[in-house]
């Protein structure tokens, strides 16, 4: 076996685009420990058929200071790759680095990649990494599942545009090493939106280098070096505190609002949704052929009181009419606002004896209500509707809606 320790390969391939993977090939049965390519213009550095996987002696991999735009090998013995200053900002917002599902790796820098977002799940299966660079980005959160990384003990996201952390995962490693994040230069949201987030880094900031320098920024854009983190975090708790009292607040009262709304809107039309009701589960309830020709069952039916009981049936004997009376023709057994519905939508007129104990009536006024309705959703408001007034009854004494009857 040939023994070759360190490759060296600097600002050689100026018209060659795609990495040689012929080298690796040729490298196979060499000791090699060092590949360095930086400083050239490589733009892809993906495996293929010739060679798809790293050397498996290769410890350190150096392509920084390229053009690379995708980058994909089997690197599962690799201990340290630099990438830095390449273009993969696109291609880590859904691809890996590697094919290997585990890797041995130590460290990886990929500062200067323009990266704005990262895949989810870049990191899964490298649980011996103990320093990540992310710097020098455009990343605005930092939401990356670092739960199983317990060997991580630096994690460089400075001069990115990050306002906020998901501390769920970076969490899960502070509990299981004494991890060093380093944010300086970029500047957090000083609201009641992060103030859980920065709790958090209050709580700890000795896993924040150099923490006296970090900064926020105010909803008016006002600009705070974090000098006294637990003092503004303090702070920031009681402005939270009265802000969420008044949040309540004003929930509790558009709750109300609506409420009161919904309650009015209901009232309102409560006649016409108990028409609508009790005439939709009728349609769905009966068996009926459908009619060709308008046709009613009744030529009338007949609104009154008990108490009038025994005037109403002298109606139907003198004038030869078929009248539907409540005594007679209800079934029982079945609901009686559905048998009302029916009643007045089977009828051709509706009549209503008006008396003192028809307006003391919950059943009278609810027939004259659905009679109502039925002129106006089901007769195109045709006048169906008749008052009869067998009592002398004052006009202040009437329902409104009746009053507008008679008018």
């Amino acid at each position: 076996m040939t023994s070759i320790n360190t490759l060296i390969m600097t600002d050689l391939f100026y018209n060659i685009s795609t990495f040689p993977t012929i080298i690796f090939q040729g490298l196979n049965n060499t000791n090699i420990r060092e590949i360095s390519m930086k400083g050239n213009r490589l733009r892809k550095a993906i495996g293929n058929v010739v060679a798809d996987s790293l050397p498996s002696t290769l410890e350190t991999l150096d392509l920084s200071n390229n053009e690379i735009k995708e980058i994909k090998f089997g690197m599962s013995r690799l201990l340290y790759l630099n990438m830095r200053n390449n273009s993969l900002g696109e291609y880590l917002v859904n691809h890996s680095y590697t094919t290997s599902s585990y890797m041995q790796l130590k460290g990886i820098e990929l500062s200067h990649n323009s990266i704005y977002e990262l895949k989810y799940a870049l990191f899964n299966g490298q649980k011996n990494l103990q320093r990540i660079n992310l710097s020098k980005h455009f990343l605005k959160e930092f939401s990356l599942d670092l739960s199983h990384q317990s060997k991580l003990r630096e994690l460089d996201l400075s001069n990115n545009f990050i306002k906020r952390l998901s501390e769920k995962y970076i969490n899960e490693i502070l509990k299981k090493s004494d991890l060093k994040i380093n944010l300086l230069n970029n500047t957090f949201e000083w609201s009641c939106l992060t103030y859980t987030t920065l709790t958090w880094m209050s709580e700890n900031i000795h896993h924040f280098l150099p923490s006296e320098n970090y900064k926020c920024q105010y909803d008016d854009g006002t600009i705070i070096i974090l000098n006294n983190i637990k003092e503004r975090v303090d702070r920031l708790e009681k402005v939270c505190a009265s802000h969420t009292i008044l949040i309540i607040c004003n929930l509790v009262g558009l709750v109300t609002v609506c409420v009161i709304t919904a309650i009015g809107l209901v009232y309102r039309y409560r006649w016409k949704l108990c028409y609508i009701y009790y005439m939709t589960r009728s349609k769905y309830s009966r068996n009926k052929p459908p009619k060709s020709d308008v046709t009613y069952s009744y030529d009338a039916f007949i609104s009154y009181s008990d108490h009038e009981k025994d005037f109403i049936p002298h109606l139907e004997k003198e004038e030869n009419f078929k009248l539907c009376l409540h005594q007679r023709d209800f079934v029982p057994g079945e609901e009686i606002a559905a048998i009302i519905t029916n009643a007045v939508h089977e009828s051709k007129k509706i009549i209503c004896i008006k008396t003192r104990s028809f307006l003391d009536s919950y059943y009278c006024i609810f027939e004259f209500n659905m009679a109502r309705m039925e002129s106006i959703y089901s007769r195109g408001e045709q006048n169906i509707l008749f008052l009869v007034f067998y009592d002398q009854i004052l006009l202040r004494e009437l329902p409104l809606v009746m009053l507008e009857i008679i008018k």
